[in-house]
């Protein structure tokens, strides 16, 4: 149980330190934001229906060889209408 979270924190932890979500960013670009930032590869990337809420799930290969997934939830431009 300990190795579980102990692997879970460290991809909190980089979630976290992305700023949350540019108003209308697209999956693209949040891609090479993360790439970017974490100086990394981007293995993949999807868009995810969470709730309410679109998350971009990006999977990154980092330059020492660790695998790394970042979550970014997606804001839209403008505020939903009733």
């Amino acid at each position: 149980m300990y190795k579980a979270r102990n692997r879970l924190l460290p991809t909190v932890l980089l979630a976290l330190m992305l700023p949350l979500a540019a108003m209308g960013q697209t999956l693209d670009q949040a891609a090479r934001q993360a790439a970017g930032q974490f100086d990394a590869k981007v293995l993949s990337a999807r868009t995810v229906q969470q709730g309410d809420q679109r998350v971009h799930v990006i999977k990154l290969l980092t330059s020492d060889g660790v695998v790394k997934t970042v979550r970014i939830t997606v804001r839209d431009k403008k505020p939903k209408k009733d």
